[in-house]
């Protein structure tokens, strides 16, 4: 797995047994994000498709729509400090050689940048991406791709609830660790089309993003996003930016998520487990039968 998991030597007890072994831990390394070489944001992540982590993010931040918005992305020598990571350095080690912690993305001559990311120089941890924010205001970034003017896209309870399921099953790494979040882009028809792990849920999900500018596929105007834990107001953000119109979690969402995704027309689920689930925006995406929807 590389730099995505580490191993450290761990007291064991089991049934008053006790025992000394390597466990494997999910890996938490900082990544600083620059935008044509000025410091933009630090993140807290699992190492791993940290480009497609910094395209997704600025695609969250209103600053990339496609491919060809960006020059080029590429990783920068040192970090700072003297060039040491914060795991570089809890070892001793110090100097000026590349950490892979630090990612420029390089703009197209003709993309103009958003006030909103002049604005923001920000320490995010794996939790919190919003951390630093100016105003709520700020974040409620004008939507390149219309949620509501998207075509309609219509899934079932029965497709909703199976997809977690699938969702686990993906997870390579939490299986070793139990220690990371995922984020999985499904197709209307319950297809899986592609999932990303990280310490962080935010991550994943601008990992998933990234991955897709990459690609050339967005908007992602049919599809439908599953993230483990809480769908939280930056989440359904990146949803409504990415034009994803189905936003489901395992968890609860918060208020301010609910009131964006009735704000924007995005399909918002939450507590997705197993038959059972709560829609709490954007019903009509729900194709329930006549009978269920009556009662």
């Amino acid at each position: 797995m590389g730099r995505v998991t580490e191993r450290r030597k761990v007291l064991r007890i089991r049934d008053g047994a006790v025992s000394t072994r390597p466990d494997t831990l999910v890996a938490e390394e900082p990544l600083e994000i620059r935008l044509d070489g000025k410091p933009l944001a630090i993140t807290m992540r699992t190492p791993g498709d940290d480009f497609a982590l910094a395209a997704g993010f600025l695609v969250s931040e209103g600053v990339l729509a496609g491919a060809a918005d960006v020059q080029n992305i590429v990783y920068c020598g040192g970090a700072t400090d003297g060039g040491t990571s914060l795991s570089e350095r809890s070892r001793g080690r110090g100097g000026g050689w590349n950490t892979y912690n630090v990612v420029d993305v390089k703009t197209a001559p003709d993309v103009v940048l958003p006030d909103i990311t002049l604005e923001r120089n920000v320490y995010t941890t794996s939790s919190c991406g919003l951390c630093g924010k100016a105003s709520l205001d700020a974040v409620r970034t004008t939507a390149r791709w219309p949620i509501a003017d998207t075509p309609p896209v219509r899934v079932g309870p029965e497709l909703l609830a199976s997809l977690p399921d699938r969702l686990r099953a993906a997870q390579r790494v939490f299986d070793r660790t139990g220690g990371l979040h995922a984020a999985a882009l499904f197709s209307e028809d319950g297809e899986l089309l592609d999932v990303r792990e990280d310490v962080g849920r935010h991550n994943a999900v601008d990992k998933l993003v990234g991955r897709a500018l990459q690609s050339g596929s967005l908007p992602l105007s049919r599809s439908v996003l599953l993230v483990s834990g809480r769908a939280s107001f930056e989440l359904a953000q990146k949803a409504v930016m990415a034009g994803i119109p189905v936003l489901a979690a395992v968890s609860a969402p918060s208020s301010l998520a609910v009131d964006l995704a009735a704000e924007t027309g995005l399909t918002l689920v939450g507590f997705l487990r197993g038959s059972s689930m709560n829609v709490y925006a954007g019903q009509d995406r729900v194709a329930l039968r006549t009978s269920a929807a009556q009662g």
